[in-house]
């Protein structure tokens, strides 16, 4: 029961840090090239990453973790980040933040593809009606984004649900912030050299809020968030855990408000307050 408790609360802790990854990087992408954003906000977090590690001096992965290691890699270092940076080009952060309801869904259903979990059927029952919620309200407000962005957003769910489930199934002998430091490790030999080629070609020309917002998602989303998360996924259940990610468009949307001015509409915080309602059921019936 204890560590089911730590595990919600490192997982809360976890999502309150994401809640402002897409209004940073709304902000970062608005002076800086999403391929350099991409980039350099992994580069960056790799580097404090590799000093984790080499400063307590933690043994390498087995060589079976590798497969899993390359599948967070790929699912939270480069494909969601490059893909919701895409996005953002071309929808507010407030219309994509909503996408973000329907990440417990995808890492429930990878928890149970990869992770072995088998949460009882009241629990996808919940799950579903707070995804449902978030879908409704993409389709009835579609036309505030273009197809292309909203696909984006849809194909970072996918490949961001992955990467948590398997992050999360890591961590339970890996450690939450070990995963999260060798997954950036991995990607760094690709992401050192995008950023130096993918560079500004004027550095004083970018603002400082744009390299503020750089300097948000490398350090707290790209690395101190997943210390959090991964642990809470680990101690509570990735299915169960995931939920918390219904709040993570509530917070977000504040953020997106009061940062970047962007109006949020009536409809977003009915639906995001619908999809947290479902949160305590899904939490109870997640064994």
């Amino acid at each position: 029961m204890q560590r089911s408790a730590s595990g919600w609360l490192n997982g809360f802790i976890g999502v309150v840090i994401f809640a402002g990854s897409l209004p940073a990087t709304r902000l970062a992408v608005m002076e800086l090239d999403a391929g350099f954003v991409t980039a350099a906000r992994a580069s960056i977090a790799a580097v404090l990453g590799l000093a984790l590690l080499l400063a307590l001096r933690q043994p390498r992965p087995a060589r079976a973790d590798l497969p899993g290691l390359a599948l967070v890699s790929l699912g939270v270092v480069v494909g969601f980040p490059l893909l919701t940076a895409l996005a953002l080009r071309q929808a507010s952060s407030a219309h994509t933040i909503v996408f973000v309801g329907l990440l417990p869904l995808s890492t429930a259903l990878f928890g149970v593809l990869r992770g072995g979990e088998r949460p009882r059927p009241a629990f996808w029952l919940f799950s579903l009606l707070g995804s449902a919620c978030v879908v409704g309200y993409a389709a009835r407000n579609g036309i505030e984004a273009s197809l292309q962005a909203d696909l984006l957003m849809l194909a970072a769910i996918v490949v961001c649900g992955l990467g948590y489930a398997e992050g999360g199934r890591l961590a339970r002998h890996l450690g939450g912030w070990q995963v999260i430091s060798w997954a950036l490790l991995l990607a760094l030999p690709v992401m050192l050299p995008l950023t130096v080629l993918m560079r500004p070609l004027s550095l004083a020309a970018v603002g400082a809020p744009a390299w503020w917002a750089l300097g948000y998602v490398a350090v707290f989303s790209m690395l101190l968030g997943f210390l959090f998360w991964y642990r809470g996924l680990a101690q509570g259940g990735i299915a169960a855990v995931g939920q918390l990610q219904l709040l993570q468009p509530f917070f977000g949307l504040a953020l997106a408000a009061v940062l970047l001015h962007e109006t949020v509409s009536v409809g977003m915080l009915l639906v995001t307050m619908a999809a947290v309602v479902c949160v305590a059921g899904a939490r109870r019936f997640s064994r």
